[in-house]
Order: C-alpha cells, then structure tokens, then sequence
C-alpha cells in the first residue's frame, strides 16, 4: 500500500532526462528505468531538427549523447533515428536510438508517467520550436505535462499556442528579476540550480515567490532535496530518481560516482 508520504515524495522528484545514472539520458529506456524506480514525473529534452520535427536532444551538437557528429538542425528526423543514442553509456543499451518527441509522449503515456518538456532552442528557432511542441502535444495529447525553456521567446509562442499547458522558465544563471521575469512570461514556475540556492537565496524565494512554483536541478542526494523541500522548493529534478524516493534511513548519505552524470541545465 502506497503511504501519503511516498505519494508526496512522487509528486516532488522528478526524473532528470528519465534516470540518467542509470540509463542514457533523453531515451526510452531511460523512461522504463524511471518507471521503475516509481517516479511519477519525468524531464526530458527536445530540440528541432532539421525537418521541423523535434528530438529528444539535449546539446546543440551530436558528439557527447550519440555516434553521429554535427549539429542536430543538420540533420532529419529519420538520420537522427538512425544513429546510437546508448553505447556511449554503457555496452548493454548499444542501438537505443534518438527518440521522436510523439514516440516519447506515448511511450509516457503507457507507463502512467507525466512530462516536463524542456524545449531547447535559441532566439532564431524559438518560434518554430515552439510550434513543434504544439503540433506533438496535438498528436499525442498527454494527460500531465509542463513546458519550460531557458529561451524567453519559447514560452510566449508555447502561452500562445498551448494557453492551457502550464510553463515554466528555466534559469541558466542567477537572476535578481526572476519572480518578474516568469511572471511576464506567464510561466507558473521557476527551474533553478540547486548549486545556486544558499541561505540567501532560498530566503529570496521564500519572500519573493508568491504564486510561483519553484524547481531545482540536478538534487542527487536525499538530504539535499530534505533541505530543499523544508526551505519552500517544490520539487527537484534528479539523475537518482530511486534514491530520492528511498525511506531516508535506507540511503548512503554520499554523492554517487558517477563519470557518466549529465550536465545539470
């Protein structure tokens, strides 16, 4: 039987790029792996490719996630499909290929799991990535998702196109203006790096929040995220998705090694 704290606890972590300690980041099997684990939510990355299509992508370039080279935008859908989004991992997810954002929601759909879609783009693709967002979300309706960006013109296109979904502003460094910031774009939360929220800073969200949700990256440790909650953050994003859900006393109160961990934006 599922206790109310674990059902609290499910609606706080959310799998970072699926549970990317222990699955390649941004693939299927990395959402089967989060499913698992018992999350409820899951992040995950896309990026426009060069159809107009997204992918589930988190750099601008190929190199670190996949066998292929080069920018993503040079590429179609069906190329990136093609290539080795697992064997950088780990030999046993060699063939786990760059996922469609539609194979990605349905696949989400099946295992019961909400999405925060975090939509990379810079100001030049802003618009068409964001109708891209709209057109998958059409194709795939999904019962629980959030979309955020880093890019400020990503999110006015998604409130025009996707007025009902919530959005969130993601934030690639520190900002005095934040709570001004996601507001003027509509957006209901903000995603911070944990690194940056000292005392202060969590006093600053504390006062200065209101309405808004407030998410942190990349939370790997349960004492950190304890801390977190107990400070007023919301929710924490995680490559450790099973350890954060763990009974406090049943967890190694160290960082895992890890040489394989992700970039934390």
């Amino acid at each position: 039987m599922t206790t109310p704290d674990l059902l609290d606890r499910r609606e706080r972590v959310i799998g970072h790029r699926g549970a990317a300690r222990f699955a390649p980041e941004n693939t299927l099997a990395g959402f089967r792996t989060a499913a698992r684990y018992g999350v409820r939510w899951v992040e995950f990355d896309v990026r426009l490719t060069g159809c107009g299509n997204l992918a589930l992508v988190h750099d601008a370039h190929l190199h670190r996630t996949t066998n292929g080279s080069g920018p993503v935008l040079a590429f179609g859908l069906p190329a990136l499909r093609r290539l080795d989004a697992g064997s950088w991992f780990a030999a046993p997810f060699a063939g786990e290929h760059v996922p469609s954002f539609p194979e990605a929601l349905a696949l989400c759909t099946e295992l019961g799991l909400s999405v925060h879609v975090e939509a990379k783009s810079d100001a030049a693709h802003a618009v068409a990535t964001a109708e891209a967002v709209a057109r998958g979300l059409r194709e795939i309706p999904h019962h629980e998702v959030v979309v955020s960006s880093m890019e400020p013109e990503v999110l006015v296109n998604a409130a025009r196109l996707l007025p009902d979904v919530p959005r969130a502003l993601g934030l690639a460094a520190p900002r005095p203006d934040w709570p001004e910031a996601a507001l003027a774009l509509g957006a209901e939360a903000v995603h911070m790096d944990h690194e940056w929220l000292d005392d202060a800073a969590l006093d600053d969200v504390a006062a200065r929040r209101g309405d808004l949700r407030v998410r942190a990256f990349t939370v790997n440790l349960p004492d950190r995220a304890e801390e977190l909650y107990a400070r007023g953050v919301d929710a924490v994003f995680t490559d450790d998705p099973g350890r954060l859900l763990a009974p406090l006393e049943t967890v190694t109160r160290s960082e895992p090694r890890d040489r394989r961990r992700p970039p934390a934006a």
